[in-house]
């Protein structure tokens, strides 16, 4: 077992490697980035070991790059996470827990990761959600949480996804971003807003691959994200019967063995309560069914991009990553969605494709998304600021075995009951613990992923685990602690204020003056 006594300090070592056939060898280093970023999605991918999930472009990417096992997000919640990447910082040093927080509210002379590039000659493109904004509610625009600093222009898709919203089965009537939603819908996938978003994408790598510019282009798909919209023909894909939905979360038994802020954490939407009875068995197939369709339309819309990318040639001198702002829960510890510190909702697929990067390479090594930022101004040999505190993944690249940290570290906060719970939690190559309250009062849990990767048996209180728990919490401590800190050359930190939550209007739904709905389009219409 590794010594987690004191905290390990790495030197990040480059080796030039001239007779690997799996690096690429480039001459040039003045590489473009295509970054996409999916929503909500979790490692159910068949580059990630499910049997189930048909991903064939993900898959692909993965064996043309470098997939990483163990990569994990510093805040499970879209908007605390997306500022955490795009500004390589935890969410203590950017002040972001909530969703509708502007960036430049909280951290002013931030230099966020498209805004760099954009310093350095690079045209910084957004097209979709990259930070955070109401999703479905604000799809179309650019919401109030995008960043003008960052990009040099922006393009905001709206599908049909949007026009037929009224057609969406919920959990709650007219209810989607934040609750369980679906549809098989008609037409094609160029008419759904991601579908869109492809081709705005694959219009904009032909313009590059013309004009020779170099380019930062930003892809942010709104799937699979509530609500889970695809064409019928992904639905198609799969047996709704063959979904296996899992109730070994569900028991108050298990409820009884992890801290009250975890049990909370696995039972904040009541909606989805009923979901982990067995008379709703169906129901529960039906959704599960659902985001595995809507995975697989994403993965397509990938796929378009990536296949354009090779036609125009760019791909030769093009860096391309893959992620996820967090995990997801399909009924794992009998709760779906996010915000919880276990495994599902920490963990996120990472995988870099592209020149100098190794091909069908993969790592287990603990990596967390803030490294993304400081991995390509690494390869791209662009300045990281001083206020990055993530680590360039590029030794990795070297060596599938390094560790640029021993562990990943993921925050959670939020207020129930007109109380704070505020969790943190790391994980190891093995172990994760995760500590609840500044000195653990609201308890701890342990998990050991040797034998328990669905994190149901809680060893925080196992006596034959004692030496391992005191051990993790020293480490995890060091974790919080340099977390906290202000980094250099950061400037102005202020505490976050939630701006106006945006509200969804359905089209055809009708409202008064005050904003009530007085009439609903009906879904045969």
């Amino acid at each position: 077992m590794r010594n987690f006594l004191l905290p390990r300090f790495l030197s990040i070592i480059f080796l030039f490697i001239s007779c690997n056939d799996k690096i690429v060898n480039v001459e040039n280093d003045d590489f473009n980035i295509l970054f996409i970023m999916s929503d909500d999605l979790n490692c159910d991918l068949g580059s990630y070991g499910h049997k189930q999930v048909i991903s064939p472009n993900i898959d692909k990417l993965a064996k043309n790059g470098f997939l990483f096992y163990n990569a994990h997000n510093q805040f499970p919640l879209c908007g605390p996470s997306r500022t955490s990447l795009m500004t390589g910082m935890y969410s203590n040093q950017t002040k972001h827990t909530l969703l509708d927080v502007d960036v430049r509210q909280t951290i002013p002379n931030v230099v966020t990761l498209g805004q760099r590039f954009k310093q350095r000659g690079y045209t910084s493109v957004r097209i979709g959600k990259i930070f955070h904004y109401g999703n479905p509610g604000t799809i179309g625009t650019s919401g109030a949480q995008d960043d003008i600093s960052t990009w040099t222009y922006t393009i905001n898709p709206y599908g049909r996804d949007k026009e037929e919203e009224y057609k969406i089965k919920t959990l709650k009537e007219r209810q989607y971003g934040g609750t369980l939603s679906w549809l098989a819908a008609e037409g094609k996938d160029e008419e759904q807003t991601d579908g869109i978003g492809a081709t705005e994408a694959i219009e904009q790598l032909d313009k590059f691959s013309k004009n020779g510019n170099k380019f930062f282009l930003a892809v942010g798909m709104y799937r699979p994200h509530t609500p889970f919209v695809a064409p019928k023909k992904y639905f198609d894909m799969y047996n709704q019967n063959e979904m296996e939905i899992p109730y070994n979360g569900s028991t108050e038994n298990y409820l009884n063995t992890i801290p009250v802020p975890a049990q909370r954490s696995v039972r904040w939407k009541q909606d989805q309560i009923k979901l982990n009875l067995k008379e709703n068995h169906k129901l529960a197939q039906e959704i599960k069914e659902a985001y595995y369709a809507t995975t697989t339309f994403v993965d397509a819309q990938i796929g378009r991009i990536l296949k354009k990318l090779k036609k125009t040639g760019l791909d030769k001198n093009t860096i391309v990553v893959f992620t996820s702002d967090h995990g997801y829960h399909l009924g794992e510890h009998g709760h779906w969605q996010k915000q919880t510190l276990f495994e599902k909702s920490t963990r996120v697929p990472l995988i870099f494709s592209g020149p100098g990067i190794p091909r069908g390479v993969s790592s287990k090594s603990p990596v967390e998304l803030i490294d993304i930022y400081p991995t390509l101004t690494d390869l791209t040999k662009i300045e990281t600021p001083s206020h990055v505190v993530g680590k360039s993944l590029v030794p990795i690249f070297r060596d599938n075995d390094f560790k640029v940290r021993e562990s990943a570290l993921t925050r959670w906060r939020a207020s129930q009951h007109n109380k704070v719970f505020e969790g943190y939690s790391i994980k190891t190559s093995r172990y994760r613990i995760t500590k609840w309250g500044d000195n653990g009062e609201d308890g701890f849990e342990l998990y050991d992923h040797s034998n328990d990767p669905e994190e149901m048996f809680n060893l925080a209180n196992n006596i034959n685990y004692k030496i391992i728990l005191d051990s993790l919490q020293l480490h995890l401590d060091f974790r919080i602690k340099d977390s906290k800190k202000k980094p250099p050359g950061l400037g102005p930190q202020f505490q976050e204020r939630r701006l106006r939550k945006e509200v969804n209007y359905t089209p055809g739904d009708l409202h008064s003056i005050d904003g009530k709905r007085i009439y609903i389009k009906p879904a045969d219409e």
